[in-house]
């Protein structure tokens, strides 16, 4: 039976939020990469950062979907004409899937556009989360945030049409710090979650953690076509290999507690990604992980670089001294800035509330 969305946002109105990531060991989350590596156990970790997105649902003309997204812009369809290449294509996709005619859908983000810390996979998730509860106010069963991801990830690669990962989708929907197991098994989920800080201690943490926005957007479908060229020829393999030892040498140092371990994994992920595409740091990229090593930390692009984020991650001293540091690189250039953030533990949020 078809959710008459209509009718249920004329009486309420639902609101969803979710949070955008760090991460390391990122693109081992897409099937190209953990499939042929499962014999090397492949996992990717993430933190999730209290810069949330936000949805709302609205009606609207019967049979035609608005969208709204703050810093992207505003358009609308009928629900069975919205084109998926548009920039907010992924957004319309969503709608689609839900056949969602006679709503608007407004969207406002706490992070830079296009800052490489998984903006359009957080914005899915909190989209199929928001229709999701609303479905919920017509007699359907809650949808899971597992299957949530599993939405949001099929339809981002549908509409993207390359290879995508699932990282961005499970740091927006369960939050928290966390190691994220590639299974690759048929018979069961392909991944596998393991939480490595309890909530208060994921409170706790931002003290080991500074993010910059670099003012520049970035493009990371290039670099990640590239990663996957690279590794379809066999070119990178091994350098992929030394990925996934490094990620769990990373997690490993982290649950010990051993941060200067974590800082030099960091730091040698890094490494091994510039080696493979150096085009993912520029100038002041560089300038930047490079006064973090200066610093005693471990530095790294948001993504698939290429602009947007740099995160850094040390002992709260050292993370003081080089937020002052950054903070002069950082102003050579308009919007460039540090980012006020926190870890989120809490992911996927929706309410309802009647009109």
């Amino acid at each position: 039976m078809k959710t008459d969305f209509h009718s249920i946002l004329q009486k309420y109105t639902v609101e969803a939020t979710a949070p955008c990531r760090v991460d390391v060991g990122g693109t081992l989350d897409i099937g190209t990469f953990y499939l042929p590596l499962q014999p090397h156990d492949p996992l990717t970790f993430n933190i999730a950062l209290d810069l949330r997105t936000r949805v709302r649902l609205l009606p609207y003309r019967k049979g035609v979907v608005r969208i709204a997204s703050a810093g992207v812009g505003e358009s609308e369809f009928r629900i069975d004409e919205a084109p998926f290449t548009h920039p907010l294509g992924l957004m319309f996709a969503v709608a689609a899937y839900f056949g969602a005619g006679g709503v608007a859908v407004e969207i406002e983000s706490a992070s830079p556009p296009r800052s490489a810390l998984g903006g359009s996979s957080v914005a899915a998730v909190a989209l199929i989360g928001a229709f999701a509860r609303a479905a919920e106010e017509d007699g359907r069963p809650p949808m899971p945030k597992e299957t949530i991801v599993r939405v949001a990830h099929a339809i981002e690669s549908a509409v993207a049409q390359v290879p995508c990962g699932l990282q961005d989708q499970l740091a927006a929907a369960f939050g928290g710090i966390h190691a994220w197991r590639w299974l690759g098994d048929a018979e069961s989920p392909v991944f596998h979650g393991d939480a490595l800080f309890s909530d208060d201690e994921c409170r706790d943490f931002c003290s080991h953690l500074v993010v910059a926005y670099c003012g520049v957007t970035h493009a990371s479908k290039d670099i990640n076509s590239t990663w996957v060229r690279q590794f379809l020829s066999g070119e990178t393999r091994r350098l992929w290999l030394d990925i996934v030892g490094n990620t769990k040498a990373f997690v490993d140092a982290l649950r010990e507690g051993d941060m200067d371990r974590a800082v030099a994994t960091l730091n040698r992920e890094t490494a091994i990604r510039c080696q493979m595409t150096p085009q993912v740091l520029d100038d002041m990229g560089r300038r930047l992980v490079s006064s973090a090593t200066d610093a005693g930390c471990g530095a790294k692009f948001a993504g698939a670089g290429g602009g947007g984020c740099i995160w850094a991650l040390g002992v709260p001293s050292h993370i003081d001294a080089l937020k002052k540091t950054w903070t002069a690189i950082l102003s050579e250039r308009p919007d460039a800035r540090i980012l006020d953030v926190g870890v989120d533990s809490n992911g996927l949020l929706c309410k309802v509330t009647k009109q």
